[in-house]
């Protein structure tokens, strides 16, 4: 749910964020428009650094899954061969 709420905040940013830049050019106030762009631009770097956090979440998940197919499957040899 925290992810869900920090997707949400980070949208909210960038529409704010451009709202801002809107009115910054609409207005000729540069420094209104600076700062849009740069909430903007703050979002989408919360938005992708949350992407690669749940790539590597994945990845390290689907790393472990293939770890204990590995175990299991020494296990299942071990067993193999102490029935013999």
């Amino acid at each position: 749910m925290t992810d869900l709420n920090g997707r949400v905040n980070d949208a909210k940013d960038k529409v704010e964020g451009e709202a801002k830049t809107a009115v910054g050019k609409v207005t000729d106030d540069k420094g209104k428009e600076a700062e849009g762009k740069l909430q903007s631009g703050f979002a989408d770097a919360k938005s992708k650094a949350r992407d690669a956090g749940e790539d590597i979440k994945e990845g390290a998940e689907k790393f472990g899954d293939k770890i204990k197919e590995g175990f299991d499957d020494l296990k299942e040899k071990f067993h193999k061969h102490d029935d013999k």
